[in-house]
């Protein structure tokens, strides 16, 4: 009878610990998939800053050699992403796509400009650093004129600000309440326990001592249910890329490698601390109290 009722009490204790682990990982997926929404959010916006194009249109009398010189001076401004030079040629070749006829051959002459595509890195890609960047560039005698979508640039800063205000707002209430989930999934885990501790305590166990076990399984539940997740998460981004294959372009490998760590530090350091404030409970309990 006695070694049918410890079997049932320990079929009993690692069905609850094998809940515990799944409704932590379960939490944790929830707290990846955040993290991954923003770190896609984050390049995305990125991308679209740094393919701004700035048009810059050289002086009719500019030779080729000095243009190319002005396109080493911009490669190395910090602000400066890339460059990409526009002869007159291919301005006209452009342009005759654009049109479906060859108004070259038309006007006899070809009155386009030569230029240089300029990208901006995304930090300057604001109407502020534009316009400093631009009246920069037309102190330069060779430069005639430079262009760029300014209410376009206006509309997606003000839109990624939007976007990234509800982000923020809406991941600090998941972490509250993936925190509050964790802890209460925790707490009845360690609420089956109590008689145990109560019983260790009774018989001379000190605090520490009972402690002990408790933290060690909370902190190896949080890190196997972020271990968990992370295999999930990594099925899911595997998935997403064969069905939109363009999302590489706003993936890194190194942001992935923080959302994953960051998934397993919340997972250990929310589980063991919900172990110890929780075994803490009912070491505090008089006995009577732990049949509330």
């Amino acid at each position: 009878m006695e070694e049918f009722e410890a079997s049932a009490s320990a079929k009993k204790t690692k069905t609850i610990y094998i809940s515990t682990v799944f409704g932590i990982a379960m939490v944790l997926l929830m707290v990846g998939l955040l993290g991954l929404i923003l770190v896609h959010a984050n390049n995305l916006s990125r991308y679209v800053k740094e393919n701004i194009v700035l048009n810059i249109f050289m002086d009719d009398s500019a030779h080729e050699t000095d243009v190319l010189q002005l396109q080493k001076q911009l490669d190395a401004n910090p602000m400066v992403k890339q460059t990409q030079y526009v002869s007159k040629e291919l301005a006209a070749r452009n342009l005759q796509k654009d049109l479906g006829e060859d108004f070259v051959k038309f006007l006899g002459y070809n009155p386009l400009s030569q230029s240089l595509d300029v990208y901006l890195k995304a930090d300057y890609a604001n109407n502020a650093g534009i316009d400093k960047f631009k009246a920069e560039l037309l102190k330069n005698k060779l430069v005639k004129e430079v262009k760029y979508q300014q209410s376009l640039v206006d509309q997606m800063n003000a839109n990624i600000t939007s976007i990234s205000l509800i982000i923020v707002v809406f991941a600090g209430i998941f972490v509250i309440l993936s925190v509050a989930l964790i802890n209460n999934t925790i707490r009845l885990a360690i609420y089956s326990q109590r008689f145990l501790i109560k019983s260790m305590q009774l018989v001379g166990a000190t605090k520490g001592f009972i402690r002990k076990p408790f933290l060690l399984y909370g902190l190896w539940h949080g890190l196997l249910g972020a271990l968990i997740a992370i295999v999930i998460l990594v099925g899911t981004l595997y998935f997403a890329n064969q069905q939109i294959p363009d999302l590489v372009i706003l993936q890194s490998p190194v942001e992935f490698g923080f959302v994953f760590l960051g998934v397993i530090a919340i997972g250990i350091f929310i589980s063991g601390f919900s172990t110890f404030l929780a075994v803490n409970k009912f070491l505090r309990l008089k006995i009577y109290d732990l049949y509330r």
